[in-house]
């Protein structure tokens, strides 16, 4: 059944890469594929649970007679809940993100943005740009800061091929902006919450190389732009009718809450040891509790409180949720069925050196997910103590704020 389990996930893993040519849905292969291999474990549970699990299932009977009823419920207990706790938890801390995103807009506090990002010359609006793209994607996830600016840019530029520039500017500093905080993406809250990097650590070993990876081409991309973009006017831009009656500095006041609210999750997750959706529930919380009152005169009235939603944000970002919910539960199945030992038993014989696995990770990735690598890398190896006695220089590497990590 191990055979067939890991089969199953490799033709997963095949869909995925080849979304762009079988037109399957990435999310819909990673669910099916992770509730399948589940089902498969459960069909042969007994074997797994005594050669894996035997102590703990022991443990478990507490002196009752052996049955394929208790068997299942070990697994419901002590196997399967450990694994989804953890992915719930992130996938809360998503869809929370997303409902501080979805208040923010309907407020109107990325009109700020726009407007920052408005400007005759050029290369200020290209800069504007890119550092609003690299910021907000420090607090949102990748996809959910880059659809923002998206939004952003199509409110500001009128030429199709200006638009196609400015979008790959926004693209590259979303994604090099989400990478040095462990808020940012959704790779790296789960390499946080397991453990193997600290916040501090993290941010200051990756920050410079994200700027760089920013700057520079930012920089040679603008220079294919003309000196002067083809703005639309800021009436048009601006005007929404009667959908908000916030003001200015009501919108800055909510901006600053709900993103730089975000900031404070790494310091609430240190101090509490709460999982980090916690931390931005209360950030939720504190913003609803903002929104409630600056818009207590509506919410008295007949006027709307919510304007027109981007309805692609919200689709994309569920289906980004779903797609990481389902590689979690490949991943955990791997884990379970002894796989994903064997790749670490095979790495320390054959490898054994963490640059060559990275190197090998990274010609991976180019034609796989990343955020399906990643979830598989990392839980290759576990987090190791930095007190275990023989430690040498290669397995320093997979200790807290390791060089693997």
């Amino acid at each position: 059944m191990t055979i067939a389990i890991v089969c199953l996930m490799l033709l997963g893993y095949l869909l995925i890469c080849t979304e762009h040519i079988t037109r399957i849905n990435k999310a819909t292969v990673a669910v099916f594929c992770g509730v399948w291999g589940w089902v498969l474990y459960v069909c042969v549970g007994p074997y797994y649970i005594e050669t894996l699990h035997n102590a703990g299932f022991q443990e478990f009977l507490a002196g009752e007679d052996y049955s394929i009823k208790a068997v299942n419920e070990f697994i419901r207990q002590n196997v399967f809940a450990r694994h989804v706790a953890q992915l719930t938890s992130i996938a809360m801390y998503l869809l929370t993100t997303m409902a501080i995103t979805d208040v923010l807009a309907n407020n109107g506090c990325f009109d700020l943005v726009t407007k920052l990002c408005r400007s005759k010359g050029t290369w200020q609006t290209v800069w504007m740009l890119a550092l609003c793209s690299f910021l907000l994607s420090a607090n949102l996830d990748n996809l959910t800061a880059a659809v923002v600016m998206f939004t952003v840019m199509n409110r500001l530029v009128v030429n199709h091929r200006q638009r196609m520039l400015l979008g790959a500017i926004i693209v590259i500093a979303t994604n090099c902006g989400g990478c040095f905080t462990v808020i940012g993406d959704v790779t790296s809250l789960l390499v946080w919450t397991r453990g193997a990097v600290t916040p501090t650590n993290y941010t200051a070993a990756l920050v410079l190389p994200a700027l760089f990876a920013t700057i520079v081409p930012t920089y040679l991309i603008g220079r294919k732009l003309p000196p002067h973009l083809d703005l639309k006017r800021a009436n048009v831009m601006m005007y929404r009718g009667n959908d908000t009656d916030v003001k200015l500095w009501q919108q800055i006041l909510m901006f600053f809450l709900g993103m730089g609210g975000l900031w404070f999750v790494p310091t609430f997750y240190r101090l509490t040891s709460l999982p980090p959706f916690l931390g931005a529930l209360c950030v939720l919380g504190v913003l609803w509790v903002a929104n409630e009152i600056i818009n207590r005169k509506r919410i008295l009235s007949d006027q709307p409180l919510s304007r027109e939603t981007n309805r692609s944000l919200q689709y994309e970002s569920m289906q980004m949720i779903m797609f990481f919910l389902g590689v979690g539960l490949c991943v955990d199945i791997l884990i379970e069925v002894g796989a994903m030992n064997s790749v670490r038993n095979w790495c320390d014989q054959h490898i054994h050196n963490i640059y060559i696995m990275s190197l090998a990770l990274g010609l991976v990735s180019s034609v796989m997910d990343n955020l399906a690598l990643v979830i598989s890398s990392i839980s290759i190896y576990p987090v190791l103590p930095n007190n275990t006695p023989g430690m040498t220089t290669y397995l320093q590497s997979f200790v807290e704020n390791g060089q693997y990590w």
